[in-house]
């Protein structure tokens, strides 16, 4: 058998977890002196909290050592092979970490998705289809590796403010887009995040257009599945952009919706909504 695991970004629900018998592997949330479990001791709601309570943002920090050998350990005594998957190395440790409890365990893959959130988890998804049609771990390692470069993931952030407090835009920058009612569109390349299109106006018109842009005349997208993936959205607007997407891209066999957990929440801030789906092979 092969379990698979991933860490606490793949920001599944638990009704994913449970169908596709996916463990997860939590990273660290840090507000002050507290250290807690991300999705099992804090929730996105307690990172809103914190950030209007104190105007600082928590921050994240990867398992260590011992964290990873203690959740490989036991499947592995089972004899079952294992493979992990983890946030893009570009943005953890996770991945290094992970690396060295599985070089001295044996028996466990570990894989770099490249991505985050439910990027990541179109790559985990696939992985448990492929365990529960009895591949090895080594095959669904391979394979997931290939596939991690036609994962298209992106969200538009309905304000830098939580960007700002994290360092990842300057004072001059927030100000101007605060000014202007900027709202960025950022993406995941190649295991990096960076600013691409941005929008102007109410955030739930800049949602329809940012979904609009993403899938208008495309040709290339696998209609296996695409998520929605959002914090703190209405289900209103969570119906829109479902509505857009069967208008613009028709077909999709699963159009799953889930609540980006602390590391996206501490990253966007509320009103942040993404469509992530995965390209054709070439």
């Amino acid at each position: 058998m092969v379990k698979i695991i991933s860490d606490s970004t793949c920001d599944f629900s638990p009704e994913l977890l449970q169908k596709y018998d996916i463990g997860i592997m939590p990273l660290y949330v840090v507000m002050g002196d507290k250290t807690l479990k991300d999705g099992l001791e804090a929730t996105p709601e307690d990172i809103y909290a914190y950030v209007d309570k104190t105007g600082a943002l928590p921050k994240t920090a990867a398992p260590n050592l011992s964290d990873y050998i203690e959740c490989f350990k036991p499947w592995r005594e089972k004899g079952d092979e294992v493979v992990h998957f983890n946030i893009s190395s570009d943005f953890s440790s996770a991945y290094a970490t992970a690396c060295l409890a599985a070089k001295e365990l044996g028996g466990v893959e570990v894989v770099d998705t490249r991505n985050l959130s439910t990027g990541s988890g179109l790559v985990v998804i696939h992985a448990a289809e492929m365990a529960q049609a009895g591949k090895s771990a080594a095959e669904i390692a391979e394979e997931c590796r290939r596939l991690t470069a036609r994962v298209e993931a992106s969200f538009v952030v309905d304000s830098i403010d939580y960007l700002h407090k994290g360092g990842r835009c300057s004072s001059v920058a927030a100000l101007g887009a605060n000014l202007l009612k900027l709202k960025p569109c950022i993406e995941v390349t190649d295991g990096k995040m960076k600013s691409a299109k941005k929008y102007r106006g109410n955030i739930e018109k800049v949602i329809i257009n940012y979904v609009t842009d993403r899938l208008s005349g495309r040709t290339d997208i696998d209609k296996h599945r695409i998520f929605i993936t959002h914090t703190r959205c209405t289900d209103e607007v969570v119906d829109q952009v479902r509505d857009k997407i069967n208008e613009l891209y028709p077909g999709f066999e699963e159009i799953l919706e889930t609540t980006a957990g602390c590391t996206i929440t501490s990253h966007c801030g509320p009103f942040t909504l993404g469509i992530l789906f995965v390209r054709k092979e070439a």
